[in-house]
């Protein structure tokens, strides 16, 4: 079936199908962590008032290609945004509420760190309109904390959360795992001790060196030692799964947990491959006009983005996804989530099915489950998933 004969329609409602959400990113931190590969900065005087005002006519913008379209959700992200002024938030959302109509329980959600966090302005974020937090928390020694560049330690880590869960029903928070000198006991400890912790949701993560951050850089010259090999990651991560199971968070992706019903609903619209807006310094976005899906970019520099807002030109990359581009991606997406694929989806974007040879294979040999309908990757294929997108992407 080739996608020349599909109607039109399949095609270009195709975001429908996950739904459409909305990122905001703040660039500012505290200080800046040694492993973070993120747009950013530290500085030492933010302009509220300002950066309130960019985001309002930035959103007036991007409303103006995407009017009347029902609201999902709403993610802070950054960056810490529990460093922006409660009515900065209140303002971002109030004029959200104007542009788009909103589902009937959207969720809200802002990133935090401990540093960050005070009772007085988590209750703003709370009067906002926020209603989901997603806590850094990374580590629960105080040795690692600071090995990971964490400004706060294990004790503030603690009231903080305490402050968020006061204030909010929804609390996540993230760990690193396979850090250096780490064990898989100690590991096992840790995380076992975060789920007696833990509301709904755990976002848990292998520490991963990327180029350009001051983690990459000491492992070129082979100063960042103690990391554990493979086979020692590979064992915290299949314990992590069997640990989170047993405590009813099921890993709904392959770094998420949650109790069924509390998954991220706005990650969810990117790995089911929805559309979504990003605004802010650097700010990714997936967006469909007129029938054609989008990859957009934003400015990286906050400078040079609160500039270019005065004359709309914040976003600086607009490129077309071919349907065939739209297939590879909702396989990259959508392979990570414990929910897998529609295959007449994938075959309605790319004009043709994957490869069968391909899918014997890797059901042979235990990597996916595959059915008329679906295409799931197995536990063992998570493992190594990377590979198995690969095999599918490639056949």
């Amino acid at each position: 079936m080739r996608s020349a004969n599909l109607s039109p329609v399949v095609l270009t409602d195709d975001w429908k199908n996950a739904g459409f959400g909305l990122y905001i990113h703040w660039p500012f931190c505290q200080a800046k962590c040694p492993y973070c590969d993120f747009n950013s900065h530290v500085v030492a005087h933010i302009d509220q008032k300002a950066w309130a005002r960019a985001y309002v006519a930035e959103l007036d913008r991007v409303a103006a290609e995407l009017p009347g379209r029902t609201l999902n959700t709403i993610f802070f992200g950054g960056g810490t945004p529990s460093l922006m002024h409660p009515d900065t938030v209140a303002a971002v959302l109030d004029h959200v509420r104007k542009l788009w109509p909103m589902a009937n329980d959207p969720e809200i959600t802002l990133e935090a760190n401990p540093g960050s966090v005070e009772a007085g302005k988590f209750r703003g974020f709370r009067d906002a309109g926020v209603n989901r937090i997603s806590m850094g928390i990374q580590a629960l020694n105080d040795r690692d904390l600071k090995r990971l560049g964490r400004i706060h330690s294990v004790a503030e880590a603690m009231a903080a959360f305490d402050i968020a869960r006061d204030c909010f029903d929804r609390v996540s928070f993230d760990l690193i795992y396979a850090r250096q000198d780490q064990t898989v006991s100690a590991w096992e400890d840790e995380l076992k001790q975060a789920l007696t912790l833990a509301i709904d949701h755990l976002s848990l993560y292998q520490l991963t060196i990327e180029d350009g951050t001051a983690f990459g850089d000491r492992y070129q010259v082979g100063k960042l030692r103690g990391l554990p090999d493979d086979d020692a990651a590979a064992d915290m991560y299949a314990l992590t799964q069997d640990i989170c199971a047993d405590a009813g968070f099921l890993n709904y992706e392959v770094s998420n947990h949650a109790r069924p019903g509390s998954e991220s609903r706005h990650n969810l619209i990117y790995w089911r491959y929805g559309d979504y807006a990003g605004i802010g310094p650097g700010a990714h976005g997936r967006v469909t006009i007129d029938g054609q899906r989008y990859a957009t970019e934003c400015l990286r520099a906050p400078g040079a983005w609160l500039s270019a807002v005065e004359t709309g030109r914040a976003e600086h990359i607009r490129d077309a996804i071919s349907h065939e581009e739209q297939a590879q991606e909702y396989l990259l997406m959508g392979l990570r989530i414990r929910e897998g694929i529609d295959r007449a989806r994938y075959e309605a974007l790319a004009g043709h099915p994957l490869d069968q040879a391909t899918l014997d294979h890797l059901t042979d040999i235990g990597m996916i489950r595959a059915n008329r309908k679906k295409i799931i990757v197995s536990d063992q294929g998570f493992m190594v998933l990377n590979s198995v997108i690969a095999a599918l992407a490639n056949a």
